[in-house]
């Protein structure tokens, strides 16, 4: 072996291992309902501080696929997120918005210093995921929180109808 070759070896088995990047893990299930007329719920996932205020959108789940955008129309019955962010949004957003998900378990991640997340300030927060289904329901699950984390800690809340389990894990 060269001795630059052992150099390089050697200053790389010097460096820490690479650790997670800070962040927040969400997992949300949309229960399986026995209903005569279903249709995917129309779903956001945001973080709000202690006013109520929005500190980031996570996700909108809507129906992006109708002509006209035609599905926009239907977001102001997600009441919470629509009244505290939604109405002043231009649809679609790149990085947030998408299709609404089938019946399951969805997992989303997000990196702290990139988007949606971005570079969340420390503090009291609360994650919010917001679910409303035409002839169906509405309904909210919220998960206190803290940021940044010095540990990684789990969060759990659970829907009665439109949503099912929901945790949140923040990675610090």
């Amino acid at each position: 072996m060269t001795l630059p070759r052992l150099a390089f070896l050697l200053a790389a088995l010097a460096l820490p291992a690479a650790s997670p990047a800070s962040g927040l893990d969400v997992t949300l299930e949309i229960p399986r309902l026995d209903v005569a007329e279903y249709h995917r719920p129309y779903v956001a996932v945001w973080i709000e501080r202690p006013d109520h205020s929005v500190a980031a959108n996570l996700a909108v789940w809507y129906d992006d696929d109708m002509a006209k955008d035609e599905g926009t129309k239907w977001l102001k019955d997600m009441r919470q997120w629509w009244r505290r962010s939604g109405r002043s949004l231009s649809m679609p957003v790149d990085g947030v918005s998408g299709a609404t998900r089938p019946v399951g378990q969805h997992q989303l991640r997000f990196e702290h210093g990139r988007a949606p997340l971005g570079t969340l300030a420390p503090g009291e927060y609360e994650l919010v995921v917001e679910a409303a289904r035409e002839v169906g329901g509405r309904e909210v699950v919220r998960i206190p929180f803290t940021w940044p984390a010095s540990q990684p800690t789990r969060s759990d809340a659970s829907g009665s109808s439109e949503l099912g389990d929901v945790r949140l894990t923040v990675r610090p």
